[in-house]
């Protein structure tokens, strides 16, 4: 396991931007990606999506920061979706039923089509 996870940001105009996850969400790098996450919420990004596909493993951890991301969305009046969700991250996602609890795409552009489709929240 590595303490490095890379998000790249791809804005798109408006509240929304696209973070694109590399690496593995574990103990190690979970806060890390907690954190960068809910800057770019504090930054105005509040619709944001994550691209999961780069992601090769993802513990408990991870889990727990993606809904602790989820969390900050709501609390800015925004929205965390997630795309390119690798098979095995899926599972645990519908194992744990946290897949009813994010919204989820098979692609990032999916992801955009629906969050552009969403009405805007005052």
């Amino acid at each position: 396991m590595t303490d490095d996870i890379e998000l790249t940001l791809t804005a798109i105009p408006g509240p929304a931007a696209v973070a694109t996850v590399t690496g593995e969400i574990d103990l190690h790098t979970a806060p890390g990606l907690r954190t960068r996450a809910l800057e770019l919420i504090d930054q105005g990004h509040h619709h944001l999506i994550l691209d999961l596909s780069g992601v090769g493993f993802c513990d408990s951890s991870g889990l727990s920061a993606l809904i602790g991301i989820w969390h900050g969305a709501q609390e800015a009046g925004g929205a965390l979706a997630l795309a390119a969700i690798p098979d095995r991250l899926m599972r645990m996602l519908t194992l744990t039923g946290v897949d009813s609890l994010l919204p989820h795409y098979p692609s990032t552009a999916d992801a955009l089509s629906a969050q552009q489709g969403a009405p805007e929240v005052a």
